[in-house]
């Protein structure tokens, strides 16, 4: 885990991401000009989609894995993130299998995304 890359603006982990970029802080991101989560933050002039108050899913907020980190940071912050996802990593659980989905994928409900991202259990 690239635990200083962080989480983007939009809720991804780019601390854990498998693509050849240096994550969305770090402004060298190939999607930094057509992100329209990172544009918005920029506007608003926020780092990350949590800290906004308004509900929304727009951009890549409308895709499970983002919008539950998101709601997760609300509640737990940054940092509870970073440390489950690492914790989950040394269990096995995959962020990007045979492209850009893996076990955070796997959910159709932001509540048990958000206890999967707590506990590492299904």
């Amino acid at each position: 885990m690239k635990r200083e890359q962080g989480i983007a603006a939009c809720g991804l982990a780019c601390c854990l991401c498998t693509e050849k970029c240096e994550g969305c802080n770090s402004g060298d991101c190939p999607e930094k000009d057509y992100c329209e989560n990172r544009k918005c933050t920029a506007e608003r002039k926020l780092t990350h989609c949590y800290l906004c108050g308004e509900e929304c899913k727009k951009g890549l907020l409308s895709k499970i894995k983002p919008y539950g980190f998101t709601i997760f940071m609300k509640r737990y912050g940054e940092e509870k993130l970073l440390d489950c996802l690492e914790e989950n990593k040394k269990r096995g659980i995959v962020y990007h299998r045979e492209g850009l989905t893996g076990d955070y994928d796997d959910f159709d409900d932001v509540e048990k995304l958000i206890d999967f991202i707590l506990t590492g259990r299904r």
